[in-house]
Order: C-alpha cells, then sequence, then structure tokens
C-alpha cells in the first residue's frame, strides 16, 4: 500500500531524510520512530504529497505520488501534530464543509456525521463554536471528520499529544478498527509504550536514515537487546544515554 524507494530530502546543506526505503501493506499499523528532528514529519509530508522528494520514489497503492498527485488525494487522510480547525465553525458546519470539499453527497454526510458525533462524544458541543472547545475535544473533531471520505490510508503525526486516558483509548481502538477493516495506518508517537502495544511493525529513524525495521521481536534480534521498545530505541538512537544521580 505504501512504498518509498531510495527516498531522500534535502533543505538546502541539510538533508533530513536519507535514502529511505520502506514497504508498509494494506491493513497495517505501522509506527515510525525516532528523537526530534530525526525526519519523522518531513517522512509523513512526503507520503502525503505535501513535501516534494530530492530523490528516489513513492507509491501509495501502487499509483507514483508524484505523477498521480491528484489520483492519491482521496486515498489519504492526514492528522498533523497540529491540526488546523476553522474556529469560527461549530463541529456540525466543519463537518459540513469537509464533505463540500470531498463533494459528498448531503445525505451521507448527515448519516456520517450522526455517527461520528456519537462515536466521539460531540453531540453536546455540536453547535459550539470550535475556538472554544478543549484540546480534546478539538482533537476529536479532527479525527471525525478524517474519516468522512473513508481514506484507504491514514497518516497521524503525534495522536495521543495532550490527550487525558478516556480519549486516547477511544482513539487506540478506532485506529486498531479501522486497521483491521483494511485501512493502513502510518503513525509516529514518542509514547513508546502505546507504540509497543499498538503497532504491528515499527521503524526507527535517526539522524534521517531508518537504523532498525521490524516487530517487536524483530527489533529485540536487530538490537541485541532483551527489554522493552524504550532500551532498543535509546540504544539505537542515543548508544551513551546521559546518567543522572
Amino acid at each position: 500500500m505504501i512504498e518509498l524507494e531510495h527516498v531522500s530530502k534535502s533543505f538546502g546543506p541539510v538533508e533530513a531524510v536519507k535514502d529511505l526505503s520502506l514497504s508498509i501493506l494494506r491493513g497495517e499499523l505501522f509506527c515510525f520512530l525516532g528523537p526530534n528532528g530525526a525526519g519523522k514529519t518531513t517522512t509523513i509530508k512526503l507520503l502525503c504529497g505535501l513535501l516534494r522528494p530530492t530523490s528516489g520514489q513513492i507509491r501509495l497503492a501502487g499509483l507514483d505520488l508524484q505523477r498521480r498527485l491528484a489520483a492519491t488525494r482521496p486515498l489519504i487522510g492526514y492528522i498533523p501534530d497540529s491540526p488546523f480547525l476553522y474556529e469560527r465553525l461549530t463541529p456540525s458546519e466543519f463537518f459540513a464543509f469537509i464533505g463540500d470539499l470531498y463533494r459528498i453527497p448531503r445525505d451521507r454526510v448527515l448519516a456520517e456525521r450522526e455517527s461520528a458525533f456519537r462515536l466521539f462524544g460531540l453531540n453536546d458541543y455540536a453547535h459550539c463554536l470550535i475556538k472554544d472547545l478543549s484540546h480534546g475535544f478539538r482533537q476529536r473533531v479532527i479525527y471525525a471528520v478524517t474519516f468522512l471520505h473513508e481514506p484507504k490510508v491514514l497518516f497521524v503525526d503525534e495522536p495521543f499529544v495532550g490527550l487525558d486516558p478516556f480519549s486516547i483509548r477511544l482513539i487506540r481502538d478506532l485506529l486498531r478498527r479501522k486497521a483491521r477493516e483494511g485501512m493502513t495506518i502510518f503513525f509516529t508517537t514518542h509514547i513508546l509504550a502505546l507504540a509497543e502495544h499498538l503497532a504491528d511493525r515499527i521503524g526507527i529513524i535517526a539522524d534521517g536514515r531508518l537504523v532498525a525495521l521490524g516487530t517487536l521481536n524483530e527489533l529485540k534480534t536487530q538490537s541485541s537487546v532483551q527489554g522493552q521498545l524504550e532500551d532498543i530505541f535509546l540504544f539505537l538512537t542515543q548508544p551513551d544515554p546521559p546518567v543522572f544521580q
């Protein structure tokens, strides 16, 4: 479903992503881990078509992303770490706006909104201005509208940032269900315990290069670290972590 072949991205003299090759299957929950500045967000923006690679090729569902960008757009759902919302709209108005963008029939939009608002607990806030919602409820609005056009691939940059335990559980279970239904999900997170329990496979990037790839057990073998994901991550990205007295 997602294929990268020798993808690199430079910003002037800075090479943010270096010769990245990766293949992710349909229905896979894939977690992309790395320290700050490692190249995670740049990779997601490349996969969404928001950035052009300096070299290499990206394919989504067999389509060349650069040559068939218009055809791949409807296949993609994207939730950045700081989503943009029209704060003077209500969640109901924003839902209708997104439906219009994707030219979805109004009766289907209304039916999907009813189901999504019930799932995300938004009914009591449907007619409040988005600017008055808490961070957690804004995130729920984003998730509710992202699935409206039924994307085949979902990219999520830090899906759990700033969420309470209830919302984390809600999003975690939703991502698992969507993956079982065949959606390919590519996400980043700094919450390693959640990545360990949620992801089918994990890729670890450091300084723009992929340094490990596989299931948790495969990462243990590759790193020779028999511990939790946190131990493997620290070993691969910071071989000599500081010792705090």
